[in-house]
């Protein structure tokens, strides 16, 4: 009887599949059983071929070379990784392998992977699919007693594939033709520069606005404070001697309660979690960058086997999924999430199309735990972070609406309207179980007061202040932007559908697409905020205009999902793609602009003699070589977490070896050994053993950055 091979991801997540497979037979770079054969990739083994795989001339980047676009795009097997290709293709050739069991990420990514592999190595036999959103046994168990047939996702294939051509055609001779043209590391992308442009022209709109004073006019009544507002529900004007005169007017002044309405309201439980609202949350709450939140939702998933597949864009499960909600709230109740599951499973589950609504979910549902048991203390403190925020809005989807008594009260003094409104809880709900994080509605309550009551108006006051520019992003509101692009747009038909597609990239691409933007230092993090880099400043006024376009990047993505529906062509996408690629060349080779290294060095590079620029790289400065085939970088500072002792803020370390001192932005400078001596004396827990130990840790990872960005970038084509 011959074998079925399986095809996994990576290989903790074969590893996995053999144990329940029962493959204990190790192998080099696989594990045997009697009926199974599990084996891996690691990430990408095939990828589309470079230019100079086409045509020798294409290693020398020329501006009369382009646009580059060869009849077929032909797939390579990745140099660091081949000796694992081989190994695969060996597998899938072997003459009692009857069949293949693709089990790699469940989505459009890891079909790619799988697919690009079986093509590279002619693999003809039959084809079956596993396709779960959980990595328990029981889930994985299940998967394998209801396999899908391989045709079932030959479009999502078909999606992918498009989606990598087009970053092909479109990421390389943009990036190309820019390089050449400017004789600067510059790329661009079907998705990062429309992106970049979000940065560049809220920092626009920062630097154009011009602040205005207004005044507000407030007082109170029995305690409790009232707002002035015009006939027309103005709550504030922009003329200083009006409000002026109205405080005047009705300050210890007698009034006339005219308006009480009472309402009974109800605030329903959020939506479950998909991964873009989780690293919102986990941003705004922690300071976890985007990247960071799916790195360690990967963990929770793969790893710990106790959150479901975490790249979604659903926050909705499907109907299969309600018989299993009981045992996943078992295995919650534990510690801190104990007694609002207990309430939970006691009043027995009910659900609405809130939670449950298969229209409402793709390829995987809402992320939520698994029935696996949880060991909480097995969680370091950024997972066991992660897992709280789901298993604490699992828990408040489950629950009960939250409902007050909203009160309005209008006054009127003088002819003046002043208004209040506060509410009184009748039943916390699902606002029970975080509560505690202080995130209860801080309302004020009102005293018992009666319609035609009169009441004096005391302490009124008319307050002035400015109106604000629109905030920079940071990583939780960028992310808001890019799923929802056209918030801004006002043709409404065009808004409505950027509306109902994904946006800018996907739940599963947004995070590497924000992350590259930093690598590659078209912005910056300061504090939370996000600041657009002079290079991505420029870049954007470089860039043909179509390609900083959201509305015609989000299209894409519309047709893209087409595909893998089965409701679109790929080939008819990726002509479109070249004819555009065609186009972006031919409007860069054209422009008229100049590109300036505003952030030049009077240092050359040791290598090509070029000017150095100094650039913030993600642990501190840095001198990068403008030369794109030079790639020069080297770390000048580092951010430490050692305190300066006169202002208190972090001290940069500057300077190699024994050479080594701490800086800090108000002037304060110390030697490395001074500051050993410092700490001795004051026998704090940083001692001179930790300190080394902190500054070689830095060092290597200082170390881990040594390619440029454009040389990874171009190794990967990943040039969204």
């Amino acid at each position: 009887m011959g074998k079925i091979l399986v095809l996994a991801e990576k290989p903790s997540v074969g590893r996995e599949l053999a144990k329940v497979l029962n493959c204990t037979q190790g192998g080099n770079g696989y594990l045997m059983g009697a009926k199974y054969i599990v084996t891996w990739a690691l990430g990408h083994l095939v990828t589309l071929a470079g230019p100079e795989d086409y045509d020798v001339k294409y290693k020398a980047w020329k501006m009369e070379d382009l646009p580059m676009l060869p009849k077929d795009l032909k797939l390579v097997v990745i140099k660091e990784t081949a000796k694992q290709y081989k190994i695969v293709r060996e597998l899938l050739k072997k003459a009692d392998v009857d069949e293949l069991v693709i089990a790699t990420d469940a989505g459009r990514e890891g079909e790619l992977v799988a697919r690009w592999i079986i093509q590279k190595a002619g693999f003809k036999k039959p084809i079956k699919r596993l396709w779960i959103s959980s990595q328990t046994e029981k889930a994985i168990k299940d998967g394998f007693a209801s396999l899908k047939p391989g045709k079932d996702y030959e479009n999502l294939f078909w999606a992918a594939q498009s989606r990598a051509e087009a970053d092909w055609l479109i990421g390389l001779n943009v990036t190309r033709a820019l390089t050449c043209k400017y004789n600067a590391q510059l790329s661009a992308g079907r998705v990062q520069t429309p992106t970049l442009a979000l940065i560049v022209d809220r920092e626009n709109e920062i630097k154009r606005f011009i602040p205005k004073d207004y005044w507000t006019v407030n007082g109170k009544v029995n305690n409790f404070n009232v707002h002035w507002s015009s006939k027309n529900g103005e709550a504030r004007t922009f003329d200083k001697k009006k409000a002026e005169d109205i405080a005047v007017k009705v300050n210890n002044q007698m009034g006339t309660v005219v308006e009480l309405n009472k309402a009974s309201k109800k605030e329903l439980p959020p939506l479950a979690y998909d991964l873009t609202e989780l690293q919102r949350d986990a941003n705004r709450k922690f300071g976890f960058s985007a990247k960071q939140t799916l790195n360690i939702m990967q963990k929770l998933y793969e790893t710990h086997k106790i959150l479901s597949y975490p790249r979604t864009d659903s926050r909705h499960i499907t109907t299969d999924i309600v018989a299993t909600l009981l045992d996943r709230l078992k295995s919650v109740a534990i510690g801190p999430y104990e007694k609002a599951a207990r309430s939970i499973i006691k009043g027995r589950i009910h659900t609405t199309s809130r939670l449950v609504d298969n229209s409402k979910v793709s390829d995987h549902h809402a992320i939520i735990p698994t029935e696996q048991h949880v060991d909480l203390s097995s969680l370091n403190k950024e997972e066991r972070s992660i897992y709280d925020l789901v298993i604490k809005r699992f828990l408040e989807v489950l629950s009960p609406a939250f409902e007050y008594e909203q009160t309005t009260v209008v006054i009127d003094v003088k002819g003046e309207r002043f208004s209040a409104k506060g509410k009184i809880v009748k039943s916390k709900g699902w606002k029970e179980i975080s509560s505690s994080e202080g995130s209860e509605d801080k309302d004020q309550s009102l005293p018992p007061i009666n319609k035609g009551e009169a009441v004096k108006l005391t302490l009124v006051k008319s307050v002035n202040e400015k109106t604000k520019p629109p905030a920079r992003y940071n990583e939780a509101t960028l992310l808001t932007a890019m799923e929802h692009p056209g918030k801004d747009i006002q043709d409404e038909s065009l808004r409505e559908a950027l509306d109902n597609t994904s946006g800018l990239g996907t739940s599963a691409t947004r995070a590497d697409i924000i992350e590259k933007l930093f690598n590659i230092f078209y912005m910056e993090r300061r504090g939370k905020d996000i600041f657009p880099t002079s290079k991505g400043i420029q870049l954007i006024g470089l860039v043909p205009e179509e390609l900083k376009s959201p509305e015609l990047t989000a299209k894409w993505e519309k047709q893209l999902q087409l595909i893998s529906k089965g409701k679109a062509n790929s080939m008819n996408f990726v002509k479109d793609m070249r004819e555009y690629a065609v186009k972006l060349v031919k409007n860069v080779a054209a422009s008229g602009e100049i590109y300036n290294h505003d952030n030049a060095t009077r240092m050359k590079c040791p290598e090509c003699s070029k000017y150095l620029l100094e650039v913030n790289g993600k642990r501190g400065k840095m001198l990068v070589c403008p030369d794109r085939e030079c790639g020069y970088r080297k770390g000048v500072s580092q951010v430490s977490n050692a305190r300066c002792p006169t202002c208190h803020k972090k001290m940069e370390i500057r300077g190699d070896g024994d050479n080594k001192i701490f800086t800090c932005g108000c002037g304060y400078r110390e030697k490395l050994s001074a500051f050993n001596k410092r700490r001795d004396t004051e026998k704090s827990a940083l001692n001179k053993k930790d300190v080394n130990k902190f500054l070689n840790q830095q060092n290597k990872e200082d170390e881990g950055t040594g390619n440029s960005a454009m040389a990874e970038a171009f190794a990967k084509f990943n040039l969204k």
